[in-house]
């Protein structure tokens, strides 16, 4: 009959399996006891567990958060990470302190949810994944970057209009202002004709020509022959 210490473990497993992103099962054998105080001391700092727990007790624990798929990857002496945040930041902190402190731990998989479990090849891929802030960013970026494209496609015509248009107001500043009529009404034109004095077109004086006095020219030639001298 299970003692009641055995009652709480289980109890206390349950709600972490329940409550976790991510477990990571890992072995433990080969390891100093410096080296699991470094390592609690680092998983501490970075918000989640590192447990050593008999693997009677986990797979009690698994069949009560009804997560059976953890007791896949669980062999001989087991060790398991609970992390509450981001999944790739636990794989990531584990893969790091094994690969800088040469240690002899290893991973042998994981579980995420309700999802099968992950195999230890499968951890090292998260462990190389960027994290979610990451992620989000990349997303965004790609998301934008159409946006962005064609924002620059409809502001070309509009930007060069505003080239072409500043332009044109310089030249007319260098030029100066142009003389521009003011435009007068039908009512003003009206009463401009209305006051202008006539234009009287100046006549030209009609040559008269002298009449010649041809019929007296005439008269008197004849006069003469016929008071001319007989021959």
């Amino acid at each position: 009959m299970p003692t009641q210490t055995k009652i709480d473990q289980v109890s206390e497993l349950k709600e972490k399996l329940e409550k976790c992103s991510i477990a990571i099962t890992t072995t433990y054998t080969n390891i100093s006891v410096n080296e699991m105080t470094e390592l609690r001391r680092q998983t501490r700092a970075a918000g989640f567990e590192f447990l050593v727990i008999k693997n009677t007790l986990m797979s009690l624990a698994a069949d009560a958060a009804q997560l059976p798929q953890i007791k896949e990857v669980m062999e001989g002496p087991t060790a398991v990470a609970f992390g509450y945040d981001e999944p790739v930041d636990v794989a990531k902190i584990l893969h790091e302190y094994i690969r800088t402190t040469r240690s002899a731990l290893k991973i042998q998989g994981a579980v995420m949810g309700n999802s099968p479990a992950l195999n230890t090849g499968e951890v090292q891929r998260l462990s190389t994944l960027p994290s979610k802030p990451q992620l989000v960013a990349q997303l965004l970026g790609q998301m934008q970057a159409p946006i962005y494209g064609l924002l620059r496609v409809l502001n070309g015509p509009v930007s060069k209009f505003g080239y072409l248009l500043q332009a044109r107001i310089s030249q007319l500043e260098t030029e100066g202002p142009a003389v521009v009529a003011e435009p007068t009404s039908a009512a003003e034109e009206a009463a401009a004709e209305a006051t202008a004095e006539p234009v009287v077109a100046e006549e030209e004086p009609i040559a008269t020509a002298e009449a010649e006095p041809v019929e007296a020219e005439d008269s008197a030639s004849e006069s003469e022959e016929e008071s001319g001298d007989p021959e």
